[in-house]
């Protein structure tokens, strides 16, 4: 929709109606848009990539928004939106979600591509970095059978995990699918797995990652 500079706009914050925290806003020609992601300077062709994919395949209202040393996207929304916006979910729950969908996603591939006994090997391996992790209701074969094959999305439905302990899932996630697949290039078919989330939700994921250091590993 729109290619903007820093000076054609104006940011600003307010508080969440349900949550402790502030939310940016950006605003043009009385128009109210909300932060979907951040990138660094030199990744302005992801930024530009994730614009178009918003803008021209989904029909999203966007702002590309150029500064010296990031670009952000911004979608549009009205204001009363941010109480329903990401369901009610807190970030935690939301990146737990995320972080069960792509494994999912692996387990999904390497059975279709590897077949069922890998897929059943790579289930043991996964248990196994759980139980050494120490991951909450999860370091059981039985417990990861479970995460690979239910809907993560209801929350009622996820373990009691913390953002470290997704850090440490994406990590080995990251580790064990290029072992089995034998290069890294399953992160660009997996990623598509987080389709599944609302879009909201699945914004604060992508934005959390691209500031992490695992925005590396999983492009």
């Amino acid at each position: 929709m729109f290619i903007l500079k820093r000076q054609d706009v104006e940011i600003s914050s307010i508080q969440h109606p349900k949550k402790d925290q502030q939310v940016p806003i950006l605003s043009y020609q009385g128009q109210t848009f909300r932060l979907i992601s951040v990138f660094k300077a030199s990744q302005e062709e992801e930024a530009r990539a994730l614009w178009r994919e918003l803008t021209d395949n989904r029909g999203k209202a966007c702002v590309l928004l150029e500064e010296p040393e990031r670009f952000s996207v911004w979608g549009k929304i009205r204001l009363e939106q941010l109480d329903c916006d990401t369901g009610g979910h807190g970030k935690t729950a939301i990146l737990v979600q995320a972080g069960i969908l792509l494994l999912q996603g692996v387990s999904i591939d390497i059975e279709e591509f590897l077949g069922a006994r890998q897929a059943a090997l790579f289930e043991k391996d996964i248990a196994e970095v759980f139980k050494q992790k120490q991951f909450p209701q999860a370091s059981s074969l039985e417990a990861v059978k479970y995460l690979v094959s239910t809907n993560p999305l209801p929350t009622a439905k996820i373990p009691d995990w913390q953002e470290n302990h997704v850090v440490i899932l994406l990590q080995e996630l990251h580790r064990l699918g290029k072992a089995y697949f034998g290069n890294a290039n399953f992160t660009k078919q997996v990623i598509y797995k987080l389709e599944d989330m609302p879009e909201a939700e699945r914004s604060v994921f992508i934005n959390w990652l691209n500031q992490s250091p695992l925005s590396k590993l999983w492009q």
